[in-house]
């Protein structure tokens, strides 16, 4: 990577981190974005209202392919002292997308400075921490007729510059499940004269584990019970309404369906016990992540041409990833960068992104903008 456009991405990194946003108000990130882009290439920027993306144009006739990049950041105090430290209180960069953005732009002046023979689309996304940019991003991939489409994610726990990959399954889909009671209110000395969602409740609960037990599923399949809320704080009531938050998780979608279908099947059987309403919604709902072979062995083959370390990830990650969305429009692959053994997890407070692999990443997206 060029020396000055290393300095502008880094330069640019800072300032995203100083100025953290949560997803869906990322209005000043965004526009930071496209006036650096404005600032720094010729490229064509698409301004997409919560999210834009910038086009290198080779040709009519040439592929069209893109590589995305999120932008939002997290409800989460800085703890660490930075000399970029974020000057939101409660907000800021813990997942890394202020990194993921830089190398994207980075990528963009490298581009824009040394061409390719591939149309080239930078897709930078809102509102990846609700999984709510994904779906409305990816949309481009066919308004655009793109063959093929890439990102990474920064990888806390692995060695700087290591990159990791995985065919298929990459990340888990998952949703989030509120299950709503609804009974009789009643005196709490006369509770038979009520309906009363508790046990209804704790039975739900109580069956969580026998509908996830690993012998029914081919693939890693999850519940966690988000919260609990039953009744109000009056002692003189009977509880009469509840409901149960829950986040369910699948490797494959379809088993994802079948563990919904056992909680509503379940759910309804006590509703009918205790003589409740009961009603389902869902929220931060992502299909399961996968990755093309295809894909993936051209960030191999950029890594190899490199020098890098591969790791090949065994089992897919149980977090999920609005990225799924592109790739259920069209080939690709998300692969991941270490950006240290000893750096704090992703969404902890000491958390910081490591500069040192924003070449790394724009130098194999270069490799594979010119295979």
């Amino acid at each position: 990577m060029d020396k000055d456009n290393l300095e502008r991405a880094v330069t640019l990194r800072h300032e995203l981190h100083r100025h953290p946003e949560l997803s869906c108000r990322e209005v000043w990130t965004k526009q930071h974005l496209i006036d650096f882009l404005k600032q720094h290439t010729a490229l064509e920027v698409v301004d997409q209202g919560r999210w834009f993306y910038a086009v290198y144009r080779a040709g009519a006739d040439k592929p069209n392919i893109a590589f995305r990049a999120d932008f939002d950041a997290l409800p989460i105090d800085e703890s660490i002292d930075l000399p970029y430290g974020s000057q939101i209180p409660g907000v800021s960069h813990k997942c890394g997308h202020d990194g993921h953005s830089a190398c994207l732009a980075g990528f963009a002046l490298e581009i824009d400075r040394n061409g390719t023979d591939k149309n080239i689309y930078f897709v930078f996304q809102h509102a990846e921490e609700t999984v709510e940019g994904g779906a409305e991003c990816a949309s481009l991939m066919e308004e655009a007729g793109i063959s093929e489409v890439f990102a990474y994610h920064n990888l806390p726990g692995s060695p700087v510059n290591t990159v990791t990959v995985i065919d298929g399954v990459a990340c888990c889909g998952s949703s989030g499940m509120i299950i709503s009671f609804k009974g009789v209110p009643c005196h709490a000395s006369q509770p038979e004269d009520g309906r009363n969602p508790a046990k209804a409740v704790a039975e739900v609960i109580r069956c969580l584990d026998s509908f996830t037990e690993p012998a029914l599923y081919r693939g890693l399949v999850m519940c966690t019970v988000i919260m609990i809320d039953v009744g109000k704080e009056a002692f003189g009531m009977s509880a009469s309404e509840g409901r149960l938050l829950l986040t369910i998780r699948s490797e494959f979608d379809e088993e994802l369906e079948v563990l919904r279908q056992k909680i509503e099947d379940k759910t309804r059987e006590q509703a009918d016990k205790y003589g409740l309403e009961c009603g389902f919604s869902f929220r931060d709902s992502v299909p399961a992540l996968v990755n093309h072979r295809e894909s993936t062995d051209k960030v191999r083959r950029a890594a190899v041409g490199m020098g890098l370390a591969i790791v090949e990830s065994k089992t897919p990650s149980r977090g999920s990833e609005d990225f799924a969305w592109f790739t259920k429009k069209t080939k690709g692959a998300m692969f991941e960068v270490g950006i240290g053994e000893d750096r704090a997890q992703l969404h902890m407070s000491g958390f910081d992104f490591n500069d040192e692999i924003i070449p790394t990443v724009v130098d194999i997206y270069m490799a594979i903008a010119k295979e």
